[in-house]
């Protein structure tokens, strides 16, 4: 079992994803077809629950697309869930402390790495041969950096091993430092953004964040390697939008 996200990091690169906000597999699938090098089932923000995510892990599992799980909190619980159900890595939302970290790692790796318990049901049918070393080493632990306390203590985070690699929330990160819940944001934001890459290149974690089209160039510029680009309810309302100003313009 390899996770195609190690190759990528492991030769310099980066790699671009999208975001499951829906809790249809059809749109799972269709995201899967694109070419996105990973795609996110979104179980704190997005509608799935845990049955509907588990066909969302299912499709994208399918497609040449690694299916990650942005899971609600940082519970072992549903974190051993949908590993079980064969998501080859786990964002986990609002992780501010090294022992918060460490939480993470110990739910994502089996013995002796962990504490992770063993029943990968959909996981075995999913990827095959399904063994613990294996796992151990293709799943990725991925904390989410998104409050000011997080980026005070970035050192401290990152020296935890078993992480892979940090997503930043940008809209949290700047609600925690008085600003508006956005993409992106000057002021202490930028410096912030520059505390996490460096810290992450210090201790050889990559950098991600959530992003969108018009700012995957700029992130990727300022040294993030795992880039989020496009949500299936933003593809959606997008694409519907241009289909329709593209078949009325005339009309108008």
């Amino acid at each position: 079992m390899e996770n195609p996200l190690k190759r990528i990091w492991q030769g310099s690169g980066t790699a671009h994803g999208g975001w499951l906000s829906l809790r249809d597999d059809f749109a799972a699938s269709v995201m899967g077809d694109v070419g996105f090098d990973y795609l996110v089932v979104d179980m704190q923000h997005g509608l799935a629950d845990y049955t509907q995510a588990t066909r969302l892990i299912q499709a994208v599992g399918h497609s040449d697309s690694v299916p990650l799980v942005r899971v609600p909190w940082n519970d072992p619980a549903i974190i051993g869930r949908v590993l079980d159900a064969g998501a080859l890595g786990i964002i986990v939302p609002m992780v501010n402390s090294a022992e918060e970290a460490a939480a993470a790692v110990r739910a994502c790796r089996y013995a002796p790495d962990g504490a992770r318990s063993w029943g990968p049901l959909l996981a075995a049918r999913l990827h095959g041969a399904y063994e613990t070393a294996a796992a151990n080493d293709s799943v990725l632990c991925i904390p989410m950096i998104e409050t000011a306390a997080a980026v005070a203590a970035i050192d401290d985070i990152l020296a935890v091993p078993g992480i892979d690699a940090i997503y930043v929330g940008p809209a949290d990160l700047s609600l925690t430092y008085e600003l508006p819940p956005a993409g992106d944001n000057d002021g202490p934001f930028v410096g912030a953004l520059e505390t996490i890459i460096d810290a992450c290149i210090s201790h050889g974690v990559v950098p991600g964040i959530h992003a969108n089209p018009m700012l995957a160039a700029k992130r990727r510029d300022q040294g993030f390697r795992m880039v989020t680009v496009s949500s299936d309810d933003q593809a959606l309302v997008q694409g519907a939008a241009a289909m329709l100003r593209a078949g009325t313009v005339g009309d108008l």
